[in-house]
């Protein structure tokens, strides 16, 4: 059986990509959630910087990591951590590989998990622009201005997935996304800083610095 906090994972891994789509050409100036998602919609290959700061209720302090996420296309998602310690991690044609240096490699199957393949073909929506798609899997509220600031808040319909997941938020400005935050049901929460903004991590980052900066003017 696959772990809530694996699932989780694997969500994370997911949705970076897409909310790291390029600035390149000005966002719609339409206020509508559909037309900023077909805006934020981008060809792979696509790659990314990223740090996430993970706060977990039984810990003190937040589990911090950065590396690079890559959208390869299709189904085909790579997420590589290069500190704290080394990790890779890939989805394709629906398998799961982890592997971490001096380990051997996990595999598992996404049919393990049917909310996960229900996520994945979403997010592959997310990455396409493909809205209507997307709306199948979450409800989706926009708030701000598609031209300047605003924020995304995808909430679960399928009830498995939101035993999980309670929503994920995604902070930009105009055509770039900044950050998304995965806001689980148990009460943890995970802060992803994507492209530009993940150098700016904290060493000791906390909820209200990183809120700070999603928020901020880039």
């Amino acid at each position: 059986m696959i772990s809530g906090k694996t699932r989780l994972w694997l969500m994370g891994l997911l949705l970076p990509l897409w909310a790291s789509a390029s600035a390149s050409e000005p966002a719609p100036a339409a206020s509508s959630a559909p037309a900023l998602i077909a805006a934020l919609g981008q060809p792979a290959p696509a790659h990314t910087a990223f740090a996430e700061a993970r706060f977990l209720q039984v810990l003190d302090r937040p589990l911090v990591v950065s590396g690079e996420l890559s959208w390869l296309g299709g189904d085909r998602l790579q997420r590589r951590v290069d500190h704290p310690q080394q990790e890779t991690s890939i989805i394709a044609d629906g398998e799961v590989t982890q592997q971490r240096a001096g380990k051997s490699p996990r595999h598992f199957s996404l049919k393990r998990a049917p909310q996960l393949q229900v996520l994945l073909d979403s997010f592959v929506a997310l990455l396409s622009g493909d809205a209507a798609r997307l709306q199948q899997a979450f409800e989706i509220r926009q708030g701000g201005d598609a031209g300047g600031a605003w924020t995304l808040t995808l909430v679960p319909r399928d009830a498995r997935v939101a035993k999980t997941v309670a929503s994920i938020r995604i902070d930009g400005y105009a055509k770039a996304s900044r950050c998304m935050h995965m806001q689980e049901a148990d009460g943890d929460l995970a802060v992803d800083l994507l492209g530009p903004l993940a150098a700016q991590m904290p060493a000791a980052p906390t909820r209200e610095a990183l809120q700070a900066l999603c928020q901020g003017a880039p």
